[in-house]
């Protein structure tokens, strides 16, 4: 039996998420389904996370066991040609240590959320980004998101689906930035609770506007309830950008 180790982008448009489910497609669904057509055997693809309906990836990465003697070039080929004409391709494929599991050896996933802020409608960044034509101040948003750096409890950004055990998570970094008229924002921690970063960016759009300050998004959090969440952002703006598995520094800028 030979363990593999895939690194797989994705447009999540199409798709009721990453997990494997009875009432839709799914990411995992459609990357099983081809490596059942690419070897004729019924693998379980393992994600490093479950992104949710809508949400995009360029680096998920996910494992998968086979015993049949395949390559891992001719295993990507073989997977990708079968995913046509889904929005799924296996970007890299290599082997792993028997004992890898892309999930539980994780030690940082950073997601990335754009906004573009203009006032035309969106065309070429449609279902790729969440568009918001009131004009948003970007350095005020930074500065007032810092308050969720660290470790916290996170019950007031924690969707009332979540299934973690614990609402206390290490948010590592945090950052907002605009880029003409994209605003960017940039989380990294260990794991994230279900719709954290989207109800974190649905806060700092108020913040932005000026119908927040920096002291309400602190008192929303310290008050650790749902109902003084702001807003969720849209899922069409989230990206799963990298998995990391060795030891990780505070002081990593994002990859």
């Amino acid at each position: 039996m030979t363990r593999f180790k895939l690194t797989v982008e994705y447009d999540g448009a199409p798709f009721m998420g990453w997990q494997r489910q009875d009432h839709g497609p799914s990411v995992q669904g459609a990357l099983e389904a081809a490596v059942l057509a690419a070897t004729g055997e019924a693998a379980t693809v393992t994600g490093c996370g479950r992104t949710d309906a809508g949400v995009h990836a360029e680096g998920q990465v996910a494992h998968l066991d086979l015993s049949c003697p395949m390559t891992a070039f001719r295993l990507m080929s073989a997977v990708n040609a079968h995913l046509r004409p889904a929005p799924v391709a296996v970007v890299d494929c290599v082997e792993a240590a028997p004992n890898f599991h892309a999930r539980f050896d994780c030690t940082r996933r950073t997601y990335r959320y754009r906004v573009v802020n203009r006032r035309a409608p969106l065309v070429l960044d449609r279902g790729r980004a969440w568009h918001v034509p009131i004009a948003l101040d970007a350095a005020a948003m930074h500065a007032a998101v810092q308050v969720l750096v660290g470790r916290h409890d996170f019950t007031t950004f924690r969707s009332v689906h979540c299934q973690a055990a614990s609402p206390v998570k290490t948010l590592d970094r945090l950052e907002v930035a605009r880029h003409g008229e994209a605003i960017v924002v940039e989380a990294a921690a260990r794991s994230f609770l279900h719709h954290q970063v989207r109800a974190m960016v649905g806060c700092l759009k108020l913040v932005g506007e000026g119908r927040w300050s920096a002291d309400k998004l602190a008192v929303a959090l310290a008050v650790r309830d749902r109902r003084a969440l702001g807003l969720n952002a849209p899922p069409e703006g989230l990206t799963f950008v990298a998995a990391c598995y060795t030891p990780v520094s505070a002081d990593l800028t994002l990859g």
